[in-house]
């Protein structure tokens, strides 16, 4: 079995742990117990691994790009691109999360909605997220992951060192000595994806079984839908148009980190893929590293479609009639939303009932949505990371441009 496996490509033994995955978890139905108390810790353990060199692989990533750059005018001129990349593409997804529900209303059922705490919601401002960018100490965001401040660390250092000449090149060394260690230790850790993939995804199947996909198919339907809509129409042009990528091998390289995010849900912890994938697609390391730790930051166009298509789907089932002036609440917070996901407590849900607040909707429909938000989230989490892949994609073809 191990030859087997060691004969595979890693894009083939994860889609191999998925279907395993699947089938064992289903045959657990009536065990959820010893899949949690023996699968899950093994894939807990995985994940584990990829949150501590998620960090260190950012912050030694990002400033070995900008010292192999030197010219830190292209650093700002990168990430100013990327940011407008990133929010054309959200503002496309809320689009579209709004849009398709709509047109399904005539399908969409009429329920009751349980009383049930989402969570207290919060009021998040544009300004409260420029000001949570920027660390207030070097350590917290290190010890907490908080991925755009880490990465706002990582800028400065990378940017001082440059500025700074032969007298930093000491730190330069050291920098670029430990992010070729760093590599090595990532080499180590992919090598047990396939065995994560099962352990995480094995429980989550064997508790929610057929019978939770099926009680919730029209929403779950309609979020998928909508997400392969937004990447076949907005990414696959993107990196055909912008990128002279052919889609077809855009998406094929991308497989292994689409499969490994539709997994673990979290573009945090898919990062490390993420950029090797880009890299067999012609993405310089350090641009994808930049780029790709700044998109599993702040860009989260799966967040967006979900928000979008999921309060539409409550609104429509208490038989509320969206006024125009509601959409573009809807909308506006969604975007505010889906940018802030990461670094809110409570994650999507809460981001939820901020978002149907702004519309009038029912804050109890989220209890609608919470049953499903995990299987949901794999989808929007493989939704985010291929963008942002498109994103280093264009970003790349553009700098070969010039």
């Amino acid at each position: 079995m191990l030859r087997l496996m060691k004969k595979l490509s890693l894009n083939s033994q994860i889609m191999l742990a998925l279907v395993l995955a699947v089938v064992v978890g289903y045959l657990l139905q009536d065990h959820t117990v010893v899949a949690e108390a023996y699968i899950r810790p093994l894939g807990t353990i995985f994940l584990n691994l990829l949150k501590f060199i998620v960090v260190p692989l950012v912050i030694l990533s990002i400033a070995s790009g900008i010292l192999s750059m030197e010219d830190v005018t292209k650093v700002g001129k990168l990430g100013i691109s990327s940011l407008f990349y990133f929010m054309t593409t959200t503002l496309f997804a809320v689009t579209l999360g709004l849009l398709i529900p709509t047109l399904m209303k005539g399908w969409l059922p009429r329920i009751e909605i349980p009383a049930a705490e989402v969570g207290e919601v919060p009021h998040v401002t544009f300004m409260d997220q420029l000001v949570s960018f920027f660390p207030g100490n070097i350590i917290e965001p290190i010890a907490t992951t908080q991925m755009m401040q880490v990465i706002v660390i990582a800028v400065f250092f990378g940017v001082a060192i440059v500025h700074v000449g032969e007298k930093g090149k000491a730190a330069r060394d050291i920098i670029l000595s430990f992010n070729e260690v760093v590599a090595r230790i990532l080499s180590y850790i992919m090598a047990l994806a396939p065995l994560g993939v099962f352990c995480m995804l094995t429980p989550v199947v064997a508790a929610n079984g057929p019978k939770v996909l099926g009680s919730y198919a029209v929403l779950i339907g309609a979020d998928y839908f909508c997400f392969i809509l937004h990447a076949l129409l907005i990414y696959a042009s993107a990196v055909y148009l912008l990128g002279k990528i052919h889609p077809m091998r855009f998406f094929k390289k991308m497989t292994p980190a689409m499969l490994f995010a539709f997994s673990s849900d979290s573009s945090v912890a898919t990062l490390p893929y993420t950029i090797e994938c880009t890299e067999k697609l012609g993405v310089k390391r350090d641009l994808g590293s930049f780029v790709l730790s700044l998109g599993a930051t702040i860009n989260m166009d799966g967040v967006a479609i979900y928000l979008g298509v999921t309060s539409v789907f409550i609104a429509t089932c208490c038989g509320i009639d969206l006024t125009m002036q509601q959409y573009l609440a809807l909308a506006l917070s969604a975007t505010v939303a889906s940018v802030g996901t990461p670094g809110i407590p409570g994650g999507s849900l809460a981001l939820m009932a901020m978002v149907f607040a702004s519309a009038g909707i029912p804050i109890e429909g989220g209890a609608i949505a919470a049953g499903i938000d995990r299987l949901v989230d794999m989808g929007r989490t493989t939704m985010s990371i291929t963008g942002d892949a498109s994103c280093a994609v264009v970003m790349q073809r553009f700098i070969n441009k010039k």
